[in-house]
């Protein structure tokens, strides 16, 4: 709940305030980027399902194993949560490079707090906290593939 309020709060500013992103940061996302920042984020969404929420996931066809190996927390677990991980990375290797430190470090906290067993508050919050990085990036940060410049976001 309160990582879907942060989500629309940053919505709203990119909506409302005309100089975001700020051309100093902007990136230009490509198709390409957009599709493995997608396919990295809806990994990630499948990763925390499927621990948090199985019932809901196990309800799509052939979803069982795939919840199965996730659950299990081992060397399978590991793999469905680097790979999308790297995905999301990848599709935003365009940005600026203390950004992409930073959401690494926050991707590489909730892996570790995830399989070092910490407890389950800390991984929350780490998960919380990633949420908020990614989504700032998307919103405050990156200029969609249809527009060509930073200034075209101005109304």
């Amino acid at each position: 709940m309160g990582l879907a309020v942060v989500v629309l709060l940053l919505l709203l500013a990119r909506l409302m305030v005309p100089g975001l992103p700020p051309k100093s940061l902007a990136a230009r996302l490509t198709p390409v980027d957009a599709g493995l920042a997608a396919a990295g984020i809806a990994g990630l969404v499948l990763h925390c399902a499927s621990m948090f929420f199985e019932p809901v996931v196990s309800s799509f066809p052939g979803s069982a194993a795939v919840i199965s190996q996730i659950n299990s927390m081992g060397p399978a677990s590991v793999i469905w949560y680097i790979v999308p991980s790297l995905l999301l990375l990848a599709g935003l290797r365009r940005q600026n490079t203390a950004v992409l430190a930073v959401l690494a470090v926050a991707l590489l906290t909730v892996g570790v707090t995830m399989y070092d067993g910490a407890a389950l508050w800390i991984h929350l919050d780490a998960v919380f906290a990633a949420g908020v990085v990614t989504a700032a990036i998307l919103f405050l940060l990156l200029v969609p593939p249809w527009r060509t410049r930073p200034e075209s976001f101005r109304r």
